[in-house]
Order: C-alpha cells, then structure tokens, then sequence
C-alpha cells in the first residue's frame, strides 16, 4: 500500500460516522456503560483520543513517544485503561473537542509524511498508510461498542476492507503474543464483503483456508466477537488455530468477549 490517500480519507469518514453518533448525546449518554467491562461511552472516545495523541507523537515526536513505550512496559495490563481513564473525566464538550483536534492532526501528519517513511508503535514499525489502517481499524471497533451501548445499528461498509488486510498481516503477530511459533506457510483467505464481492488474500493453492463474512472476520480480529456467535469457517489446523488467537491490535490479548448466541448486526 504505497499510497496512503485512500485509507486516510477512510479513516476520516469512519471518525466522521462515529462522531455523528456522540454529538448530540447528553451527559448521561456519554455515561452508558458500554461492552467493554468498566467502560462507558466516554471511556471509548477517551481511548480514541488517547491512542490519536500516541500516533501522533509516533509520527512527529520519535522521543516524546518512546517516552509512552516506557510507560507501557511498565505497566502493560493497565496503561491502556490508565490513558482512557484520564481523558474519560473530562467533561463531554471538552472530551468531544479533544478527539476531533487530535484526529485532525494525526491525519495532517499522516498527509504529510515523506514517501517510505516508518514510525515506531507498540508492535512493529508502521508505514503511513499501515498507521491510518491501525487507527480505522480502533475507529470501527470501538464505535461498535458505542453504538451497542446506545442502541444504534452500524450498517458494515466497504471500509473494512482496511481492518481484513490488517487482520490477515498480522496473523503472525497473534500468534506471538500467545508465546506460539507461526506457521511458515501463508493462509488462503476468502471473504464475502459487505457488497457481495470476494475479498481474497493468500495463494488460491493453500491448504490452511479461512472462509465467511468479513464481517464476521474483523469483528473476530478486533475481538467484538467470540469465535462461537460467528459464521467463519477454518481448513487445516493451523487455520483453525489462529481463528482462536486472531487480533489485529498491538498489545496483550485480553480476555475478550463471552458468547452471546448471535451477534446485532
């Protein structure tokens, strides 16, 4: 992904989506307890914010975000609710005012930066483009567990097209964060977009086969979802190993979500 332009502009709508859900919440909105155990509508902007902020001092400030890494080894169970925590005590309006300045620099920053040019992150260092998909990635996610928690239903988009190809390039970091050794043949992927095209990566030939929704995909990626409640389908043990420890995000795995039965779609 050489041109970062086109997962930017994407980033900003989904931002742009999610913030049209939060607008025009009242105070106790905002305090809706959201699917995230401790976590109320604010705690998930709060995070955005905090995550927006991180990215942008990847991006612009190589030391001042090293700082933030420290910060997170010493403590790396808690420092991404810490982060939330801290923004989540602002008032809504200030809250509110805080994520829309921080994504409008990150994606300045993001616009602007040199061809080849690769930030340091949590995991491993990110290209411009690979640091739009991350953020989209978080975006959708949590906006998910906002509009649970206010009871509005987010119709999927070709958007995710992002978060699949960002799931299927992490596959081997999943498996890291478990202390497993990845396989060393690449999977097939084969998922039915939300439009009804097929969005394919891997070699058609290979025997370790994901197939399903990519709905389903990006919800079992960024863990909304138990594996259980989702109509994905593994060939080959491998394939249906990873389907159990998939993550698209840097950092500890969590717990994740129990199964519920089915899945609001």
């Amino acid at each position: 992904m050489s041109d970062p332009t086109p997962v930017i502009d994407d980033l900003r709508e989904e931002s742009e989506e999610l913030d049209r859900l939060v607008a025009g919440l009242d105070p106790r909105g905002w305090a809706r307890a959201t699917p995230a155990a401790g976590w109320t509508v604010a705690h998930q902007i709060a995070h955005l914010t905090w995550t927006d902020r991180s990215a942008l001092l990847a991006v612009t400030d190589a030391a001042g975000f090293q700082a933030l890494v420290e910060k997170a080894l010493a403590a790396p169970h808690t420092f991404v609710d810490e982060g939330a925590e801290e923004y989540a005590r602002s008032a809504p309006d200030d809250l509110l005012a805080r994520w829309r300045e921080g994504r409008a620099a990150l994606e300045k920053a993001l616009r602007e930066a040199p061809d080849g040019a690769r930030f340091p992150w949590y995991g491993p260092p990110m290209s411009a483009a690979s640091m739009a998909t991350a953020r989209l990635m978080e975006t959708w996610a949590h906006g998910l567990d906002v509009a649970d928690a206010i009871g509005v239903m987010r119709p999927p988009s070709a958007r995710l097209r992002h978060v699949v190809r960002l799931g299927v390039r992490t596959r081997d970091f999943a498996y890291g964060v478990h202390g497993l050794t990845p396989p060393a043949d690449p999977f097939r992927v084969e998922l039915v977009a939300p439009g009804g095209e097929l969005w394919a990566h891997g070699p058609e030939d290979a025997p370790q086969r994901v197939t399903g929704p990519a709905l389903d995909f990006c919800l079992l990626v960024t863990r909304r979802a138990h594996r259980a409640d989702l109509a994905l389908t593994a060939e080959g043990p491998d394939a249906d190993r990873w389907l159990d420890i998939a993550q698209a995000f840097a950092g500890p795995p969590g717990d994740g979500r129990e199964p519920r039965g089915d899945i609001a779609r």
